[in-house]
Formats: structure tokens, sequence, C-alpha cells
């Protein structure tokens, strides 16, 4: 299953506890799914959760599973919509758990999120720019602040950042879900600052090895022009240690003369040589 499923599978349970709550999350679901909400529902579990909230709150029976006209005119009436169908009156959505509702009920119908290892999206498709508009000014009152976009004629509600998505889901109340993602994000944190330390590591070593070539290089031409016993003693004692340990970085390096010195000594040193290379070439 995927974790898009999954997250629906959890809010499919999430049953508010106040009437007023149970109506916002109706409401969110009857913009999303169309005129035909209640009466056409494909999803199973979707048709069970709706049929449970009318249940619920115009006490229409538990084993009804289609509405009468007369029913689906009052439920219709109780969600306050618009005449268009595009939105819902914002006294559905006054308080912040019924804010919370609307956006879990239209979630369950048009949303979807992808798979959080591969990236991180999450989307609810609307039929009108009203809905749209409904749904980020919902989400912005959690500070989480939705965009949308026109995509084929349709209005697609969306966040792609990682945080933000965490905290659309404890909104809605995916409480396991949100751990889920959680986990999943650190890991990937963890997996990237592993990465760029070892990047870092490996453009560190090779910009050690390279120095140390174009070193040797200097040593040898000297040696092959001038002799390194013409060298003042300080200078040939450390071009003798580089050459013994060509794979030392600066650092190390001036642990094996005697005395021993620190980087910027040997660094000094060095530095002397490839400059009588260069007088040389």
């Amino acid at each position: 299953m995927s974790f898009s499923k999954d997250v629906k599978e959890e809010l499919f349970d999430v049953v508010p506890k106040s009437r007023h709550c149970m109506v916002a999350e109706l409401a969110g679901i009857f913009l999303m799914q169309g005129p035909d909400s209640f009466r056409h529902i494909s999803d199973g579990a979707l048709s069970r959760k709706v049929f449970t909230l009318l249940n619920k709150t115009l006490n229409i029976g538990k084993d009804v599973t289609a509405l009468s006209s007369e029913k689906y005119s009052e439920a219709v009436k109780m969600l306050k919509v618009s005449d268009d169908g595009t939105s819902v009156d914002e006294l559905i959505l006054q308080q912040p758990c019924c804010k919370r509702a609307f956006i879990r009920g239209a979630f369950l119908v048009t949303g979807s999120i992808s798979d959080p290892n591969k990236g991180y999206h999450f989307e609810i498709v609307c039929q009108s720019v009203n809905q749209a508009a409904q749904l980020v000014k919902a989400m912005k009152f959690f500070d989480v602040e939705a965009k949308y976009v026109n995509r084929n004629g349709k209005y697609v509600v969306y966040l792609k950042e990682g945080a933000q998505i965490v905290e659309i889901l404890r909104v809605m109340e995916a409480a396991h879900s949100v751990m889920e993602l959680e986990n999943i994000r650190v890991v990937k944190e963890v997996r990237g600052t592993i990465n760029r330390k070892v990047n870092c590591e490996t453009a560190n070593i090779g910009k050690t090895v390279s120095t140390a070539v174009r070193q040797i290089e200097d040593i040898n031409l000297i040696e092959e022009k001038l002799g390194l016993e013409n060298l003042p003693a300080q200078l040939q004692e450390i071009a003798e240690v580089r050459l013994e340990y060509p794979d030392t970085p600066l650092g190390s390096l001036g642990q094996y003369l005697d005395p021993p010195i620190g980087k910027s000594g040997v660094n000094h040193r060095l530095k002397k040589l490839a400059k009588i290379a260069e007088e040389l070439r």
C-alpha cells in the first residue's frame, strides 16, 4: 500500500467528537466530491465514513447507504453550500477544530501524498478556484503556507516542503503518519549529512594528493638540476621527508623532522622549494 493510501486509511478512522466538526468534514467531502456527493461514492471506505457522519448529524439510520431527495436537500442545507456549489459558508469553519475537519474531508476525496522516500509533494485537486482559495485559507490558519495552481482546468492546492507536509498531517490528526514521515525525514537528513561529509573529505583527499604530487615533482626537478645536497639543511631535510612519505598530509609531515615542526613551518619550507623549482624551470 502507498504512503498516500496509508494516510487515508488512518484518517477514515478519525471521527470528530463534535457535531459542528462532523458537519465541517462533510462540507469538505461535499465540495471535492461534487454535486453527486453522498449519492454515488465509489470508494467503500469513504462511503462508510460519509454515512457514519450523516447518521450522527442527520440521524439517517445506521444501515442507510443512499439518501432520499429530502435527506439530500437537508444535508446540503446543513452544510451551507453556496448556490454554485463551489464553497461553503465560513460560519461552518469558524472554529480551529472545524477547519481541521474540513481539510481532512477534502483530502480524503481528492488528496494525495507522494512517497516521502522519493520526494515531498502533497496536493488536493479542486474543481474551482473558490474551493482552492477556501482550502488555502483554512490551511494558512495553521501556518501551513499552501499554494494552488491551474492544472488542465482544475485547481491544485499543493505543498512541497517536508516540514509543511508533516504539519498538515498533524492538522488533519494523522498522528501515526506524522511519526512515519518524521522518521523518514530524519533518515534522509542523516544520509544527506553523511554524503556531504564524504564528498567534502573526498575533495580534501584529492586536494592533498594533487598538492603532494606537485611538491614531489618540484623536489625531483631540484634533485636533477641542482642536487638536494646543495640545498640549505632545513630545505634538504623537508625534501627528503616528503619523498619518503608522499601520501602524508602537511600537518603530519612535520612530525618526521628533528626537531618536529608544525604545519605552517612545513608549508613555508615547501613553498621555498617550489620557488627554487620554478626558477630552475
